[in-house]
Parts: C-alpha cells; structure tokens; sequence
C-alpha cells in the first residue's frame, strides 16, 4: 500500500510527522509491505533569503507577531521534536526557499534515494544550520546521499524537476490541501498534521486492512457448460 506524503523540507512538523509516522510503522507487523511517496510543498514559495534574516525575523514578519513570541513558538515546537527523537536547532536555523530543494528529492528519487533525501534535507535545515537554497550545500546533501556530484550540479544548475515539483504542488491543490505535512493513504483517507503515533497506527490499520482485501483474487468460475477443444503438457485434442 502507498503512503503519499505532501511536505515542505522548512516545516517542522513535517519533520516530527516523518519520525511519528516511521515509529507507527515499526511498530506495525505490515510496516514493511508499506511504500513511501514524498510530494513536493512549498509554505512560501515567494521567499527569498537575501539579508541574512534569522529564523525569528522571518516568523515576525511572516506572521506579525513579535521576535518574543516567535522564539516562544518555536521553544514548544522544539519540545514536541525533542519529544520524538530528533534535535531541531531554531537558533542555527535558516529560512530559505525550498524550490530547488524539492526539485534535489525529485531527482533523488529518480535513483532510488527520496526518503533519504528528504530526511538530509531535514536535518540539515533544522539541525545543522544549513541554507538549502545553496547549491553547495545541496551538493554536500547529494554527496551524503551518493548521487554523482556532476549530474547533481547540472540539474540543479538547469531546470530539471521543476515540473515535478510544480505538479506536486498542483495536486495538493487538487485535493484540497490547505497545510502541511499532509498524508494520504491508498487514495481513500487523509491524515493532516503531525499526529500521535497511536493516530498513525490505527489510521494504518484500516487503511491497510481495506486495502489487503482488494488484493485478494477470487477464484475463477469456469463459465462454459463443456470444456472445449484444448491443449495441455501432453499435447493438443482434437
């Protein structure tokens, strides 16, 4: 069964949902029969990072509120991501226009690597400190992740993917997607936000338990009265 997931790689409650969902799964005995699909999202896609701003300017102005109350925001957030296992840094954090990182999973994906991209991307947005706008630093994450560095810089520096991303963004639309991350399983039931755990796995459940029951073939009725004319491992009848 598929899993498909819209998420932007600067929200961090697409980070702790990632982890949610992936303990769910480990915790599920049809965890593995399980497949993963990111779809690409963008929170801002106007952005763009030229005077340096930190984290707690970009969320002032973004959401008219005060540096205060940002750094108060993200000091509850960090707690829930500390809560699931993971270090997000929103002092080292780096707003930044996620376009070319999304078009750097596509391509990841191209070769077998989506879900890895997705999680270097994370950590180096969130814990690491690092511009995922910057061509370097998306070759570094390409580095960890094995991908040839020459054809990495080529498609980033051209403009491959780009309709990947923007089709992803499309169908979010299509489907009414108004926040994320946003998971939706086998087509049929939508999950929004990060959830509990316990919320993934029985979510999984009914979704997977539907899903099994298509799989299953009925046996074949034979629909004629009298076998016909037919041939078998020991030849042919006339």
């Amino acid at each position: 069964m598929k899993i498909e997931i819209w998420s932007d790689v600067m929200c961090p409650f697409c980070y702790i949902g990632k982890r949610h969902l992936e303990k769910a799964l480990a915790e599920l005995p049809f965890g593995k029969a399980i497949t993963i699909d990111w779809k690409s999202y963008q929170l801002n896609p106007d952005y763009k990072n030229v005077d340096g701003e930190n984290l707690y300017q970009y969320l002032s102005t973004n959401k008219g509120i005060s540096i205060a109350q940002a750094q108060q925001m993200t000091q509850q957030v960090a707690s829930m991501a500390t809560e699931a296992g993971l270090d997000i840094d929103f002092e080292r954090s780096i707003p930044a226009n996620s376009f070319n990182a999304h078009r750097l999973i596509h391509f990841a994906a191209s070769k077998g690597k989506q879900d890895s991209a997705e999680e270097q991307l994370f950590k180096a947005h969130f814990t690491n400190g690092k511009d995922i706008d910057n061509l370097e630093v998306l070759l570094e994450i390409a580095a960890v992740l094995g991908l040839d560095q020459q054809e990495t810089k080529e498609v980033l520096e051209g403009n491959e993917f780009e309709e990947g991303v923007r089709y992803d963004i499309y169908e979010s639309q299509q489907l009414g997607v108004r926040g994320v991350p946003f998971f939706v399983m086998d087509r049929k039931y939508a999950l929004s936000g990060a959830q509990p755990v316990e919320a993934f796995k029985q979510a999984l459940t009914q979704s997977y338990n539907e899903w099994q029951a298509t799989q299953q073939k009925a046996p074949l009725k034979n629909l004629n009265e009298m076998t016909g004319n037919a041939c078998d491992d020991n030849g042919c009848e006339i």
